[in-house]
């Protein structure tokens, strides 16, 4: 099977030169995935629904191309401020708490202040 891109449409895609995802195989890689809500093209205030946000895209994402979340085997967080920890392991667990992937927590500086969370993924479908 050929590697392929998937794309958001973007022009940022082709400018900074990253994918949405690229499929290689029984493989899939999601780049790093913020909050924005893209029906209302807005970013939520609070890194709750930032995170909701991240999973929605990237299960939107996954769903293209017949993944699901139970295929997720590695997570790379990447948070703003350590504060928010309590407020997202719920989260993670809401979305991630059965299926629980190989996980890390990175608290960084993001693109934007407004940016509070990243998620990237790595998806490997059952055989």
């Amino acid at each position: 099977m050929p590697r392929k891109q998937i794309s958001t449409g973007s022009p940022m895609e082709k400018t900074a030169g990253y994918s949405r995802a690229i499929i290689d195989g029984d493989w899939c890689f999601i780049s790093g995935t913020t909050g924005y809500d893209y029906t209302t093209m807005q970013m939520p205030k609070d890194v709750e629904s930032q995170a909701r946000n991240c999973f929605k895209t990237i299960m939107q994402t996954l769903e293209q191309e017949d993944f699901s979340l139970t295929d997720i085997v590695r997570v790379h967080y990447y948070v703003t401020s350590r504060q928010n920890a309590d407020t997202l392991f719920p989260v993670f667990g809401e979305y991630l708490g059965e299926i629980r992937p190989a996980a890390t927590l990175i608290i960084c500086d993001l693109l934007t202040e407004e940016m509070k969370i990243e998620i990237e993924v790595t998806a490997k479908k059952l055989s």
